[in-house]
């Protein structure tokens, strides 16, 4: 291994550890000089933290088909965005229509939402993005990882309002939703767009049918989430999920980068 292979390996690590430092910087200079000023700061870091640092891991073992930064942190911006406006839209219009919204409905719309900018970079870049399965699961990744930071901030700045600004009431909603969100979104995209990658490099009805499927699995996976909740479901399906998305990214390196005989 390289030492270049060595540092994009081991990056998740720097990102980790300067994360953390830059959060608890802000959030000790908040507490003790209760600058409201500081909020909006200390919300983006405790919600960017973990999550940046599980799609640095998983970028870090993509190989060779390892994406730019200007990439990665578009899938990062404009994919989060983009999910959360058209999940937004499309969960508030069935709400209105149908007085309700089952978890499933919530899973099915929030998935096909994060979806938009995969699809788009497969139709529009495909000459670029397409023949790299790793390269399409840290795509996916990245964009669950902002479509995550995004619903994460949105809940922290709900939980520091109802809590007429109590900063310990916002800094749990970080820690536990930042905590397990590559367990959740990002690992639910990131298993999606392996389907829809598979599918992409070769377009057969087989590997159709394997997009559907693992589709349907994320759709599963986070309605059992929202579903049931609690501790033991929440490992269970982190564990499910993580256990999953380490598998394929493992899978598709492998196929597309044999080692030699």
């Amino acid at each position: 291994m390289t030492a270049q292979q060595l540092v994009r390996r081991w990056a998740w690590v720097g990102t980790f550890l300067v994360g953390a430092a830059l959060y608890l910087l802000v959030l000790a200079v908040l507490t003790d000089t209760k600058n409201p000023n500081l909020f909006p700061t200390m919300i983006l870091l405790g919600a960017l933290v973990v999550p940046l640092t599980f799609v640095t891991f998983a970028a870090g073992r993509s190989g060779r088909w390892l994406i730019d930064g200007p990439t990665l942190g578009g899938c990062l911006l404009f994919g989060g965005v983009i999910g959360v406006v058209v999940a937004g839209l499309l969960e508030y219009d069935a709400m209105r229509r149908l007085g309700t919204l089952p978890m499933v409905g919530v899973g099915l719309i929030e998935e096909a939402a994060k979806l938009v900018v995969p699809a788009i970079l497969v139709l529009f870049f495909g000459h670029r993005y397409r023949t790299s399965i790793p390269t399409g699961i840290v795509i996916g990744v990245a964009v669950g990882t902002g479509f995550a930071v995004l619903e994460t901030m949105g809940y922290a700045f709900v939980a520091l309002v109802q809590s007429d600004g109590n900063i310990g009431a916002a800094e749990e909603t970080l820690f536990i939703r930042g905590l397990l969100s590559p367990a959740g979104h990002a690992a639910w995209t990131g298993l999606a767009c392996w389907g829809l990658w598979r599918f992409v490099t070769k377009p057969t009805g087989w590997h159709f049918a394997g997009f559907v499927g693992m589709f349907t699995l994320a759709v599963a996976l986070h309605t059992t989430w929202d579903g049931i909740g609690g501790a033991v479901t929440y490992a269970i399906v982190g564990a499910i999920s993580i256990g999953l998305l380490l598998y394929g990214l493992k899978r598709a390196q492998r196929v597309h980068n044999p080692v030699p005989a």
